[in-house]
């Protein structure tokens, strides 16, 4: 088990945690959840039940993840990240069972602020750019922009989202403004940036 002697983060008793784990204050994990040796977890995360966090992987602070996700080795998420219930990485692109493969995992990076939606597929590989957001059940086979709004098998893009995870409608001259927070953004050759 992880030594938690100062009490900095909470793991309900069915919670298996390896050696090795820096697991950072705040953080919650729940009901029959698996922390694999070696993994970065960040402060004030939450990780909900039966979530199984495999060998090296790194999430940053504020890290959400709802139940049954298992992230394997080689995803890091930076801060702010949203995993929905039962999304799902992978992390070899030709896995066969009789083939060992560990030496040959492909990465995928989530940035800051994205979401990924209940039951979507993120293909190894790809990277998640910076407050992404992943529709419920897309399965992503390449790299996402940040801010862009993908949907459907094969993920394909249908919009832009703001960071407080609205739809951003743009102007003839390329600007918006999200509803909620009243940021502006600027569209500029194909990507988003907030002004």
């Amino acid at each position: 088990m992880a030594e938690n002697s100062t009490n900095t983060y909470f793991a309900h008793e069915t919670a298996v945690i390896d050696e090795g784990c820096s697991i950072g204050h705040g953080t919650k994990i729940w009901h029959f959840s698996h922390v694999m040796p070696n993994c970065t977890i960040g402060e004030n995360c939450n990780l909900g039940q039966n979530v199984v966090i495999s060998p090296e992987v790194v999430l940053g602070n504020n890290v959400k993840i709802q139940n049954n996700v298992s992230i394997y080795t080689g995803v890091t998420c930076d801060d702010d990240v949203f995993l929905g219930p039962s999304c799902v990485f992978t992390n070899v692109t030709n896995p066969r069972s009789a083939i060992n493969r560990r030496g040959q995992y492909a990465k995928t990076h989530v940035g800051k602020g994205a979401s990924i939606g209940a039951n979507a597929t993120i293909v190894c590989g790809h990277d998640i750019g910076q407050f992404a957001f992943i529709g419920a059940g897309a399965v992503v086979t390449k790299n996402v922009p940040d801010y862009a709004l993908l949907v459907g098998n094969p993920a394909r893009q249908l919009g832009w989202m703001s960071e407080y995870g609205h739809r951003l409608e743009f102007n003839e001259i390329g600007e918006a403004i999200c509803p909620e927070s009243g940021a502006k953004y600027l569209l500029k050759d194909g990507k988003v940036n907030k002004a």
